[in-house]
């Protein structure tokens, strides 16, 4: 089962890839739905195609916007061009895009998106037939409902989300931000408008506000839990499920390390028939997220989806920096976030066995001064004074 990765730019691909995950997902400058998102320019996804395929993994490109008339002016160019890149395979939804990739990229594997709101295996056999490679399913849908289209569909590859921000409206096809912002949802460019906290207005009282819920500070009712599906790996698993994805191209190159590495602890000791370690699973409390919840797995629920107190993040833990050259004694550290001496600064790397925490005791400058905290956006020097992996990231936990 292949573990499946956001990458909203070039070192966000990286980390990704150096954490664990067996394939990325990206989009270029155009056609994409995190517009908002880095994304790659040309020349990136050459060296990024080149550098992903160098470690035996794989790339997906999305090109899963909705296209009205106006943006089929150069999609045909656009997917001649991708046709010469040695893409693994291409996410689209729309219909014109599918035969557009039939006719100019004929060898490039077809993903159908989640935004395309497939929920019943009919539908997966008329994509099927139509020669997509794979589907990934509409998160609204029960374990019951997966098991019986990985039953009746089981020459299709699979796709489903298991962790990330779950969408208000079915499968990501949403207008709250047209609506407010004239940002459109479905091109690329969601304000989440879904997360703001509302009241009520009665026509003959204007400026009165009430909470919809019995709530001084109104309601955030339209605001839904993150998805977490990591207590559900083993029966994906067993299922037969192809590939499992992780949700956040906008989320940091922090976020999206520790999510794989903890999914791909899980999944490596489920494979060869191990006991996950309960004590992982904590990983994904230290990073951004709101509260967890299951989504439709076991049946939908809005007492179970819905954070209606809130639309906060969690952050106990902060994203300090990246580890950008070691040797046996110290560190250099790209610079994030304000740290200081006799902080304790915790240290991840790619094998959870090789995570520690040191008390920061001296700090150094570009010029080797001694220095008492880090400013943003600088390179510091750290003595740790032990042999450690690549792509270490720092972070420190904010709780008192």
């Amino acid at each position: 089962m292949e573990l499946l990765a956001p990458a909203g730019n070039f070192e966000k691909a990286k980390y990704a890839l150096q954490y664990g995950a067996d394939a990325i997902y990206i989009g270029g400058k155009q056609y994409s739905l995190r517009a908002k998102a880095d994304n790659l320019d040309d020349e990136q996804l050459i060296h990024l195609i080149e550098y992903t395929h160098s470690l035996k993994k794989k790339i997906f490109i999305t090109v899963n916007i909705y296209a009205h008339n106006s943006h089929l002016d150069g999609l045909e160019e656009y997917i001649k061009y991708l046709s010469a890149l040695n893409f693994d395979g291409i996410i689209l939804a729309d219909p014109s895009i599918f035969n557009l990739v039939k006719k100019y990229a004929p060898h490039l594997p077809i993903h159908i998106s989640t935004q395309a709101n497939i929920t019943n295996w009919q539908t997966v056999k008329f994509w099927q037939e139509l020669g997509a490679k794979r589907v990934i399913l509409a998160r609204e849908l029960t374990f019951a409902e997966i098991k019986e289209i990985r039953e009746k569909c089981p020459d299709i590859e699979l796709e489903i989300f298991v962790h990330g921000a779950m969408c208000i409206s079915y499968s990501g096809r949403c207008l709250i931000s047209a609506f407010f912002n004239n940002r459109h949802a479905n091109l690329g460019e969601c304000t989440h408008p879904c997360r703001w906290n509302y009241s009520l207005v009665e026509e003959s009282r204007p400026g009165e506000y009430f909470p919809v819920e019995e709530d001084e500070h109104g309601t955030y009712f339209f605001n839904s839990k993150d998805l977490c599906l990591w207590n559900r790996l083993k029966e994906i698993y067993d299922l037969g499920i192809d590939s499992i994805k992780i949700e956040g191209r906008m989320k940091s190159a922090y976020y999206v390390a520790n999510v794989v590495r903890t999914y791909k602890n899980a999944l490596t000791a489920i494979k060869e028939g191990k006991t996950v370690n309960p004590t992982w699973e904590e990983e994904l409390d230290k990073i951004s997220h709101r509260v967890y919840a299951e989504g439709f797995f076991a049946g939908f629920d809005s007492n179970t989806t819905q954070h209606y107190s809130s639309s906060a993040y969690t952050r106990d833990w902060q994203y300090l920096g990246n580890i950008i050259k070691h040797d046996n004694q110290y560190a250099w550290v790209a610079v994030l976030s304000k740290f200081s001496l006799a902080e304790e600064i915790s240290f991840i790397f790619p094998d959870l066995n090789t995570d520690f925490t040191l008390k920061i005791e001296e700090l150094f400058d570009e010029t080797d001064h001694q220095i008492d905290f880090t400013k943003p956006n600088t390179i510091v020097k750290i003595p740790i004074n032990r042999t450690i992996p690549d792509f270490g990231i720092l972070r420190k936990q904010t709780l008192d």
